[in-house]
């Protein structure tokens, strides 16, 4: 079957290539895009992923047995996280709708496969880490209203019953709040039951308490210089405002301050991207290669992007970054699985916590590919970067800190 999804992907991008359109920016993420995700997602949909899917684990883990159950749910989460706003588009050219179509019925298929007890690919919902990657699942469907819409109804009532196997895990004090609160998003979005003093909680955690100033965050009662503001806590956070305050408007006075919040913090991102697409490897999950700029991708997405800044020197960016992360001959397996790393193989990476799983929160760079192929973000001429300006001796404006209060 891995060799099969192989050579489907070799012939989307045979596809691209004959309809002699130029090889632009969307073609290059949709590619790289189909190559990571297409083992995941279609081994989940034929009810294949714990049969295929190979587990490498840190050489510091933790708990061996635990995160090898959990690795598969993590692959799907995660995958399914990035992909969300892509899958709820509509139109494109006839190979993008073709590819989004393939796609679509494997995701329908995966996630009746993952909750559903009679399946081998039946994940584990239940425990500490499954709370996290339960709420990436959350997320992808908050972000694709499309495949709750055509979910059937077995499938939606063993959903639910996954989501709900999570509470009784108590979140860390930390970015995990937002998990828990994702999670009641989700239900919230979609009129079913919901609680929303876990919504309230990790809310007010953030706006009351965890703003240290400049755009950032701290990650609970102490600040880690990591990139876990893009990773989850700005996306999720603006999610989670956005879906509470359609419903019952209770974060209304923090909007404008979260805003202003996010733009600075995505001037800081795009400034982070080397002129090479290479950027500073600091923190914990440094091997979660272009998911560390979730959140620049998401602020395109939601067309929120500082004026600083403009779309096309962001789409250039992250580009750059999407390129350069995967231009190494071992960034993936013999099978075409994501190996642990930021350049290629590179285990020391690995916190005790890292699986290949783990790995597939790189797809949410690709959140913005849920902008159409005419919106600005796609079809402005290329700009370039902060970073390219500056190293290639053009003036650029200087930075400076937001004091926002």
């Amino acid at each position: 079957m891995i060799r099969l999804a192989f050579i489907s992907c070799l012939l989307f991008q045979c596809a691209f290539a004959q309809s002699k359109k130029p090889v632009n920016d969307r073609t290059t993420w949709l590619v790289k895009m189909d190559k990571i995700c297409r083992p995941v997602m279609s081994a989940l949909a034929n009810d294949q992923l714990k049969a295929t899917m190979p587990v490498e684990l840190s050489k510091r883990v933790d708990n061996a047995e635990n995160r090898s159950k959990v690795a598969h749910l993590e692959a799907f989460g995660r995958t399914l996280s990035g992909i969300g706003p892509w899958l709820n588009l509509e139109g494109g050219s006839k190979e993008e709708v073709s590819l989004r179509n393939e796609y679509r019925q494997w995701a329908l298929k995966a996630i009746a496969n993952s909750v559903n007890p009679s399946a081998k690919d039946y994940l584990k919902w239940t425990g500490g880490q499954p709370l996290v990657d339960a709420s990436f699942v959350a997320l992808g469907l908050v972000r694709c209203p499309w495949l709750w819409q055509n979910l059937d109804t077995t499938a939606k009532r063993q959903l639910v019953e996954a989501f709900k196997s999570t509470r009784p895990t108590v979140p860390v004090y930390s970015n995990w709040l937002l998990f828990s609160a994702m999670i009641e998003a989700f239900f919230c979005k979609y009129g079913l039951d919901y609680d929303p003093v876990r919504i309230d909680y990790a809310v007010r955690e953030f706006s009351e308490h965890w703003y240290v100033g400049d755009g950032l965050f701290s990650d609970g009662m102490e600040f880690h210089l990591d990139y876990y503001n893009s990773i989850v806590i700005h996306p999720y956070l603006v999610a989670v405002v956005e879906i509470a305050n359609s419903k019952y408007r209770a974060y209304q006075g923090f909007l404008p301050k979260l805003s202003l919040i996010n733009k600075r913090f995505g001037e800081i991102q795009e400034r982070m991207i080397n002129a090479d697409g290479s950027y500073p490897i600091i923190g914990r999950s440094i091997a979660y290669r272009g998911g560390v700029f979730h959140h620049l991708s998401d602020l395109a997405l939601r067309k929120q992007l500082p004026t600083s800044i403009s779309p096309a020197q962001v789409r250039g960016a992250l580009t750059a970054v999407i390129t350069k992360t995967l231009e190494a001959p071992t960034v993936f397996s013999s099978t075409g699985w994501l190996k642990i790393g930021v350049y290629g193989s590179q285990p020391d990476l690995a916190e005790s916590y890292i699986n290949t799983g783990s790995l597939y929160i790189c797809n949410t760079i690709f959140a913005a590919l849920g902008l159409p192929d005419t919106d600005e973000f796609w079809s402005a001429p290329a700009a370039p970067w902060t970073a390219v300006k500056v190293w290639t001796g053009k003036d650029a404006p200087a930075d400076h800190a937001a004091d926002i209060r």
